[in-house]
């Protein structure tokens, strides 16, 4: 996962988290101070640089970074600005995205607490290959390109570290490929429901999972890589199927299993 115009609703408004326990069971909503942070946390951060240094290397990395303050939608940076360095995200979620020449937008990951992002342009001094967007209020760590290099010719050791990251990035990106040319399209929707449901997913009981972030039709299909279209009639099948329902404005995977089962198809 690596590096807007689209806009993911990540939480209830006026900061309130919801029970979704209740909301799925159809019971009346409870609202209570709002767990942001708390549920952020709870993301898996992709493999990253930091991941596979060792954690001498990782301190001494970060240990003059400077933090920036990002609002909801507030643009961190955009696909051909240069290189200069990396960032890690310290609060909040940003959501990485790439436009294709006809303007329409595909989200590539949605990044939380402990995720890197734009470490590649760090290493080759090219510009950025995607564009990174605060989806609500941030909080990052800038390491510079200059740093990093200082860091490497002290621990040429480094760059053995990343030749295994890049490695097995190739490996994940030959897997990403694989699904985008064999899978159906109600296969690619499976698998975004299916991611969102991994990051953000609260089980509820009886192999039902709710994403506890809003998330649009429009924001399906730009991680599905199709059409809008598309993805309503594919979800308003698995709604009469009773694999999915949507309460709020919340997905629940009734059928979780199904649902796994399409996009191994």
């Amino acid at each position: 996962m690596l590096s807007g115009t689209g806009t993911v609703m990540l939480m209830p408004p006026n900061g309130l988290e919801f029970d979704f326990h209740m909301l799925c069971c159809g019971r009346p909503m409870i609202a209570r101070p709002s767990a942001q942070d708390a549920m952020a946390k709870s993301i898996p951060a992709p493999e990253n640089l930091l991941s596979v240094l060792p954690p001498e290397m990782s301190t001494a990395l970060f240990a003059t970074a400077r933090t920036h303050q990002l609002k909801a939608d507030q643009t961190l940076f955009t696909a051909g600005d240069p290189g200069d360095g990396c960032y890690r995200v310290e609060r909040g979620l940003l959501k990485v995205t790439v436009l294709s020449a006809s303007g329409s937008e595909r989200i590539l990951a949605i990044l939380g607490p402990g995720a890197l992002v734009g470490e590649l342009s760090m290493i080759d001094a090219e510009p950025r290959s995607a564009s990174v967007v605060a989806a609500r209020d941030s909080e990052v760590s800038f390491i510079s390109r200059v740093s990093f290099e200082a860091i490497s010719e002290a621990n040429p050791q480094v760059y053995r570290h990343i030749v295994m990251l890049l490695v097995r990035r190739l490996r994940n990106t030959n897997t990403v490929v694989a699904a985008m040319s064999f899978l159906s399209l109600k296969g690619r929707v499976a698998q975004a429901l299916l991611s969102l449901a991994e990051a953000f997913g609260h089980d509820v009981g009886a192999g039902r999972t709710v994403v506890r972030q809003k998330v649009t039709q429009s924001d399906l299909a730009a991680m599905a890589g199709i059409a809008r279209e598309n993805v309503s009639r594919i979800l308003n099948d698995w709604m009469r199927q009773k694999l999915l329902s949507r309460h709020a404005g919340y997905y629940c995977l009734e059928d979780r299993g199904a649902l796994e089962r399409e996009a191994a198809m």
